[in-house]
């Protein structure tokens, strides 16, 4: 591809901008670590909001879309669309929960809620396994999917090019922490999602209009049904599958994952770096709107310019690019083959900033577990505040440098999705209970976590693959049950299933074969966070609360039905509208205008109502 010099000036000066953001507030962030991981806790709504919708559109994820929609149509997407439903429910029934906490991550949440050795251990595992092991994948698969783009894309090293983008950001993330990552991201938000538009505009004109886009995909597939967002067939007389989209899998998606799974960035109960931005919010109120203004944006106006370029690829080249047929590399392959200049630079700069905005994440997450779970909590407790800074500043270069090993292990984007779901399978349940039911303890987590993941690596073909790779058996799938190995496109979702199953019946089993948290652990948590219901029942009758319900009341079942509502009524009736359907899309996004007026009416009735509770427990 050429690269006029116009494009290049366009993609310096996007570097210029995001360095002169970041290193604006290295004062800032440096005079403690309140404000180099969490800003202080004075961070209004709609930059936390923006900041997590930026980090959320990675390198990879147009890519990952685009593969998605390539193999399995546009119901492929339910892979990640189904995580609206537990989002929806960190509005409405953690976010409060998690400001309440006056934690500064969601690890240290763990020695608040339990006691003893188990909640140490807990606390100190978690920071290392999501700090250290989580966070290297999801910085391995963004930078495999950066390399990937400029493999393509530009006839230079891809490894340098990275390695300026790297560099950059883990200056400015290392120099000014939480407050850079918040103001750059907002910015390449902007810059990226641009660009993305841009690219679907030219990709429709490219294969001759939205309706010629809509016939040659149908006839790709050989059925209209791809671009359906529930893809049935009926035909037979009875509701069935497509061999793209098998039922078993959808039905998956739309019933289990979002609620069993965990997930970086769509915990059930919140957590990780969307618990780290409820941190920085200002208020309780700020925590709250910022989730609900990240779960509409995320799930609801950003996908379409990615799925439209997706369907362009299978006409533009149906059998993929490159000798392996790759898939998702067809996105870059149109950015490549149909912008124009400046639109190139632009592009370029729009594919940085997704990857930088991503990184800046994870590096200031992922120091924090490690600073403020694992060095202040075991091996160094009464450091002044600046000492704790320049720790930080020296883990998120240690993260930086082991992401770059990791990187070269990582083969396929959309694997490494799957492989994170699989992995927290069957943990989301505990969760989110250990906020409602006083009986959770530190065991009920701890179980959960350890049978997921031997349950996965078994039935997921995990342990067979690195078995076999190291010669000891003969087959990467000798441990693989065979009603997974022979399900075909059912595989996935019957693993899913297989790992939810089993380790609920662990957590559970392990909850009530040992001791509760003690009476004073349990009391001390409630009444930091008053979560209610009647699940603390017991707690709060004793401590003088009776019958206090969880924050909202019963309105928070409404407010999360709403919220679903708006975010899926708004996703369909733009996609309804993009494909010509005027006016099923108008009714469904006047369906959505409703019900974001009943949440805006339902959240200042909750307000009143906690803001009354909470003076009443203090009065």
């Amino acid at each position: 591809m050429t690269i006029s010099p116009l494009d290049w000036a366009i993609v310096a000066a996007y570097f210029l901008l995001s360095a002169g953001i970041g290193f604006a507030f290295t004062k800032r962030g440096g005079e403690s670590l309140n404000e180099y991981f969490l800003s202080g806790r004075r961070v209004p709504w709609w930059l936390a909001a923006g900041s997590m919708v930026a980090t959320t559109f990675a390198a990879d994820t147009p890519l990952v879309v685009t593969g998605l929609v390539a193999t399995k149509g546009v119901a492929g997407n339910w892979l990640w669309w189904c995580l609206a439903m537990s989002g929806m429910l960190t509005v409405f029934f953690f976010a409060r929960l998690w400001r309440r906490a006056h934690v500064m991550t969601d690890i240290e949440f763990a020695e608040i809620r339990y006691s003893g050795k188990p909640a140490t251990f807990l606390r100190g595992f978690r920071a290392i396994y999501l700090g250290i092991f989580v966070n290297l994948i999801i910085l391995g698969w963004v930078t495999k999917a950066m390399i990937k783009i400029l493999t393509i894309s530009l006839g230079i090293n891809p490894y340098f090019a990275v390695g300026i983008c790297f560099v950059i950001t883990v200056a400015y993330s290392v120099a000014a922490g939480m407050w850079a990552v918040l103001w750059t991201d907002l910015v390449q938000f902007v810059i990226k999602m641009t660009a993305v538009i841009v690219l679907a505009v030219f990709s429709v004109r490219a294969v001759g209009g939205m309706d010629a886009l809509k016939t040659k995909v149908s006839a790709h597939f050989g059925t209209d049904a791809v671009l359906s967002i529930l893809p049935v067939d009926t035909s037979s007389g009875s509701v069935t599958g497509y061999a793209w989209m098998p039922l078993l899998a959808l039905s998956v998606f739309l019933f289990v994952q979002w609620w069993a799974a965990w997930y970086p960035g769509a915990e059930p109960g919140g957590g990780g770096y969307v618990a780290q931005r409820i941190f920085s919010a200002k208020s309780e109120r700020d925590g709250v709107l910022a989730t609900l203004a990240f779960q509409v944006a995320h799930y609801a106006l950003r996908p379409w310019p990615w799925i439209i370029t997706g369907l362009a690829t299978v006409v533009l080249y149906p059998n993929g690019i490159g000798p392996t047929g790759d898939k998702e590399g067809a996105y870059v392959q149109a950015f490549v083959d149909l912008l124009p200049t400046p639109w190139r630079g632009f592009m370029m700069a729009g594919f940085a900033a997704a990857y930088m905005s991503t990184v800046a994440t994870q590096l200031n997450w992922g120091a924090s577990y490690l600073v403020n779970d694992v060095y202040r909590r075991f091996i160094r407790k009464d450091a002044s505040e600046k000492h704790f800074v320049a720790v930080s500043r020296t883990a998120t270069v240690v993260l930086f440098l082991m992401s770059i090993l990791v990187t070269a292990q990582l083969n396929s984007v959309e694997q490494a999705w799957k492989f994170l779901i699989g992995l927290g399978a069957g943990t989301g349940l505990v969760y989110m209970l250990r906020w409602y039911w006083w009986r959770i303890n530190a065991w009920s987590e701890i179980s959960a976590m350890v049978a997921s993941f031997v349950v996965f690596t078994i039935c997921g073909g995990a342990l067979g693959t690195v078995l076999h790779n190291i010669g000891l058996v003969s087959s990467a799938d000798a441990f693989t049950p065979a009603f997974i190995r022979n399900a075909g496109g059912n595989a996935d979702a019957l693993v899913l299933l297989v790992t939810v199953a089993a380790t609920t019946v662990v957590w559970v089993a392990a909850t009530f074969l040992t001791q509760p948290e003690p009476a004073h652990v349990l009391e001390a948590f409630y009444k930091r966070v008053r979560p209610g219901g009647p699940g603390w029942r017991t707690i709060s009758d004793k401590l003088g609360y009776p019958g206090e319900p969880i924050a909202g009341g019963r309105l928070a079942w409404l407010n999360w039905f709403a919220g679903v509502v708006a975010v899926y009524a708004t996703l369909f009736g733009i996609g309804k509208i993009i494909f010509g359907e005027w006016t099923l899309g108008l009714g469904l996004l006047a369906l959505a205008g409703a019900s974001f007026v009943w949440i805006a009416r339902a959240l200042k009735t909750q307000d009143r109502v906690d803001e009354a509770m909470l003076e009443n427990a203090t009065g």
